[in-house]
């Protein structure tokens, strides 16, 4: 098993990831891939964003708002909305545990 697995780990919470990025404020996709690669989660494709953009805003977790801009294309840019800061607290706090139980395995399994 000497594949890198962030990939598959990465994909099982981006959404979580996504919902807390928009916390300080509104933003549109490539700059939330940028903060998501700022916070060291490496590069996230449009491929794979956009997806996950478009079923948190299906399931009202996001709200989105499509701008038009004087030069190049416009942007949506997409926001939490209420229930979306709820999912994000209940899901944020269940992922904290889920890391500390990892956590406490891989500290018995001496590492480090």
């Amino acid at each position: 098993m000497t594949a890198d697995r962030r990939a598959s780990w990465l994909k099982g919470v981006l959404d979580l990831l996504v919902l807390a990025a928009l916390t300080e404020g509104e933003s549109y996709g490539y700059e939330i891939a940028k903060r998501l690669d700022g916070a060291g989660l490496g590069q996230i494709k449009g491929g794979t964003l956009y997806p996950v953009l478009n079923r948190l805003e299906e399931a009202g977790l996001l709200a989105a708002e499509f701008r038009a801009t004087e030069r190049g294309p416009g942007r949506r840019y997409y926001r939490l909305t209420d229930a979306g800061r709820e999912v994000l607290g209940e899901q944020g706090r269940l992922w904290l545990a889920f890391d500390e139980s990892v956590r406490a395995m891989l500290n018995k399994g001496g590492v480090r």
